[in-house]
């Protein structure tokens, strides 16, 4: 049987506490190649060959390890325990007063002040004659940012022929809990440069309504006759300065249940790649870059406000505390399942 898929492991630097982390590169018989890192589950790139055999890397990020130590971003990170926000830092469960830390004004943001993004996971790669895949996994112990329960949590990131990528969660808990898991890849197309004519699609009709500091009000709003409407595929910069800032706003897919889904797509003009999003996600936030503001990151490069946008699959911001969203409770005995598939077309 010929192998046409492989993955390689190699040192990627030593953490702080004397730690090695490991970057390991996926790749198919195609030329996509894929590298991540076991320090915060982070895809540090995404080449892709182009039709002049040169391989262009469509994710933000940095060449080291300790860039990405230092980094607030989130360039390509696992964001968990729980993605978005949670309004004043706070849920009840059980008749109790959960209070989480604060990094985002009065808010909890993206797992806290150290979340899964700045963990070592453990890692096992794996090559089969379907796919070559790399499993991380972790387990956060009960109390870590204040969050019960132990949570043991499995990342599967796997890459096929077909150029389909695709993030699995799985995660357990002996306590009651929330979880909501995402990446943060910042994608950008031709590699560099402004985002405004890559093309996108969302197939949403509402979006989470949302005060002026992302704290979803409760409404989902129609995306019709908005900035927000990206029904039919139109360029990024069409309606932003409708916006204000940009788009950062949560949409609310069209799918029943937990059924893998067509949930996006982007496409570049210039260079003709595209891609597809596929997810069980009942949600997806869309986010434009806004506030990045010159940071120094691969080759010197300074990526720029609107340099980049990420399609972040999840359930909505604050639900821990909107019962009237999907739910993101995890019970002891149940098995927390999320899977999202991007697919690569050049």
């Amino acid at each position: 049987m010929k192998i046409d898929l492989n993955i390689s492991d190699k040192l990627f630097g030593i953490l702080p506490d004397g730690r090695e982390a490991h970057i390991f590169t996926l790749s198919n018989k195609n030329g996509v190649q894929i590298s991540i890192t076991n320090f915060g589950g982070i895809i540090q790139s995404i080449l892709l060959p182009d039709r002049k055999n040169a391989w262009v890397d469509i994710v933000a990020g940095y060449d080291t390890l300790e860039e990405y130590v230092a980094d607030e971003a989130y360039f390509g990170a696992t964001v968990g325990r729980f993605a978005n926000r949670i309004a004043n830092s706070s849920f009840k469960l059980n008749d109790e007063r959960i209070k989480l830390a604060k990094n985002a004004k009065n808010h909890h943001l993206h797992g806290g002040k150290e979340g899964f993004n700045k963990k070592l996971w453990s890692a096992k790669p794996i090559v089969t004659e379907n796919d070559c895949r790399l499993e991380l996994s972790y387990t956060s112990p009960d109390g870590e940012e204040n969050y019960p329960g132990n949570l043991v949590v499995l990342a599967i990131f796997s890459l096929n022929n077909l150029n389909e990528f695709s993030i699995q969660y799985f995660a357990k808990t002996d306590k009651e809990t929330h979880i909501n898991l995402t990446n943060h890849s910042y994608f950008n197309l031709n590699g560099s440069g402004n985002i405004a004519q890559t093309g996108v699609a969302i197939f949403a009709k509402k979006y989470t309504e949302t005060d002026d500091e992302l704290i979803p009000t409760g409404k989902l709003k129609t995306v019709e006759a908005t900035a927000l409407d990206f029904r039919k595929e139109k360029p990024i910069g069409q309606d932003i300065a409708e916006t204000g800032v940009g788009y950062d706003h949560n949409y609310v897919l069209n799918k029943r249940g937990k059924e893998i889904s067509f949930a996006a797509k982007a496409s570049s003009p210039n260079s003709r790649r595209s891609i597809e999003v596929y997810t069980s996600q009942p949600g997806m936030q869309f986010y434009t870059g806004n506030f990045l503001k010159g940071i120094k990151g691969k080759n010197g490069r300074l990526y720029k406000n609107h340099d980049a946008f990420c399609f972040e699959t999840q359930h909505y911001p604050d639900s821990p505390n909107r019962p009237e969203f999907p739910s993101t409770l995890l019970k002891p005995g149940e098995l927390y399942e999320e899977t999202t598939i991007y697919r690569f077309l050049y």
